[in-house]
């Protein structure tokens, strides 16, 4: 059994994906667009105009398999009740990558030295997304 995160984008993916790239070098795997679909979602269900949305996308970020979409496209952006924790090896990449994911975004925790990590620090990225850098030991 596994569990994995999947974030939904209300219209952003793309975006997301080629964000998460530069940022954090993430690999696309999958992308799956609305017109791609054999089985189009009822009328009015999704609103018009959106075939060039992303139905369905999976990316790694590392080891780990992230998956996301468009979603409906209706509702507007919010990742509430959760955080990804992202660890990396040394403070050196974790300043890099709190920078890089706090471009357009807002930085909720500074990178400091605490009693877990000697370099941890939270952002919000510009979507909504809150993620923990850890640098290991």
């Amino acid at each position: 059994m596994r569990v994995h995160t999947y974030l939904f984008f209300e219209g952003r993916c793309a975006e997301a994906m080629l964000f998460y790239k530069e940022a954090l070098g993430a690999r696309l795997e999958k992308l799956l667009l609305n017109r791609d679909n054999p089985r189009p979602p009822p009328r009015g269900m999704l609103p018009p105009d959106t075939e060039d949305k992303v139905l369905h996308a999976s990316f790694r970020i590392g080891d780990t398999l992230v998956l996301a979409s468009d979603g409906l496209c209706r509702n507007p952006l919010s990742f509430l009740g959760f955080s990804l924790a992202l660890n990396v090896a040394d403070a050196a990449e974790a300043e890099r990558v709190h920078a890089a994911l706090s471009e357009g975004g807002m930085v909720q925790m500074p990178l400091g030295k605490t009693f877990w990590s000697p370099c941890f620090g939270m952002v919000a990225d510009k979507f909504g997304v809150t993620w923990m850098i850890s640098a290991d030991n």
